[in-house]
Formats: C-alpha cells, sequence, structure tokens
C-alpha cells in the first residue's frame, strides 16, 4: 500500500500513531514505537510495514527519524512477557513509548483492538491500522526495524536458531533448534509452556 493511500490525518494536526512488533515471536523483547509526524512529511514513502521491502523500510526509518515531531521507540522485555502476558506488555511498551513524546500529543492511535488509557490523552484504536493512518504506518515501520536490527545482533550471540533470517518466529529452523539445543536466555518461557513446541 503507498503512502498516498494512507490517510494523512484523522482528527488532529498533533496525533500520535502507535504500533508494536515482535508480539508473536518466541524471543526476545516485544517493541513499541510512537510518532508525530508533520504536515510537510514525505508520506510516499509509507505503507504496511509486512508490505515493504527491507530496503523500503529502512529508507522510511531514516526520514520518519529525521523528519518527524517527535518520535521514541520503547520495549517490554521477555521476562515481563513472561509475568503479565504478551498483550498487557505490548501496551505497557506503547505507554513507555508514549511517555517520551515531547510535547505529548493529543490523540492517540493505536494498532489493533486492545489498549489502555495513557495519562489523560484520548485514544482510538484501528484493526490493521498501519494500513489505513499514516501516523500508525511511521509508528510500525519504525517498531519492526528497531526490532529487526536489535534481534540481527543477538543472533551473532546464538546462530543456531537462525534468528537473523526468521527473526524469532516459529519456523521449522527455530523450532527444531530449540529442541536440539534447549531454550536461549532470551526465549519466553510463557510461550513455550502454552505451545508445547508442537507445532510441527
Amino acid at each position: 500500500m503507498k503512502g498516498r493511500e494512507l490517510l494523512i490525518r484523522y482528527k488532529s494536526s498533533f496525533e500520535a500513531g502507535c504500533d508494536e512488533a515482535g508480539r508473536g515471536s518466541l524471543m526476545g523483547p516485544v517493541f513499541a514505537a510512537a510518532v508525530i509526524l508533520p504536515d510537510d512529511f514525505p508520506f510516499s514513502v509509507l505503507g504496511d510495514s509486512k508490505k515493504l521491502t527491507p530496503q523500503q523500510r529502512e529508507r522510511a526509518r531514516i526520514l520518519i527519524e529525521k523528519y518527524a515531531i517527535s518520535w521514541a521507540v520503547a520495549t517490554a522485555d521477555h521476562h515481563e512477557i513472561d509475568e503479565i502476558n504478551i498483550l498487557n506488555a505490548s501496551i505497557l511498551a506503547m505507554h513507555r513509548a508514549l511517555s517520551q513524546l515531547k510535547p505529548p500529543p493529543d490523540l492517540i492511535l493505536v494498532d489493533g483492538n486492545r489498549f489502555k488509557n495513557f495519562q489523560d490523552i484520548p485514544h482510538e484504536c484501528f484493526i490493521k491500522g498501519d494500513g489505513i493512518l499514516a501516523a500508525i504506518a511511521a509508528a510500525s515501520i519504525l517498531a519492526k526495524t528497531h526490532r529487526d536490527e536489535f534481534v540481527v545482533k543477538l543472533h551473532d550471540q546464538f546462530p543456531q536458531y537462525g534468528w537473523a533470517s526468521n527473526k524469532g518466529y516459529a519456523t521449522r529452523l527455530h523450532v527444531e533448534a530449540i529442541h536440539r539445543w534447549g531454550y536461549s536466555p532470551f526465549h519466553r518461557k510463557s510461550f513455550h509452556l502454552n505451545m508445547q513446541l508442537k507445532l510441527f
């Protein structure tokens, strides 16, 4: 989806898009980003992050970080995910990213259908919002690129799991590596207890 098809503004000129990445992964933190875009941002670079190539995402990331009015990326780690579950950890990471925006937005646009009130700022949720609203698309791109960068670096310490290619998701190689090598210190234990690794 091209940027010209995204809704550039929803209700406010100072609204923040918010999205997460890594929610379904078997390992590592969940990443969240919050972004406030200016009216003169080059919106044509934006789109649903899952449909953009890695090169397109990296180009968009550079422009978002350079021209956004404010942006932030935050995480909730695998220990927090195991303790409070992935939904609550995702919202916690979003709140942490939103808390870094200066000045704060007057409206929060969230990808998905679940969120918890943040301070006294109104929010609205959008299923598949990263393909609908420009601010959410920008947040999705930042969350995904920052998380991918983290996972690829972590791959060097644990190459047997193939994280550079599977990004921590439950591919056959990843699951077979867990069967062979056991869990790394970065795996989410609550996910494995639930799935019992019977994926293939």
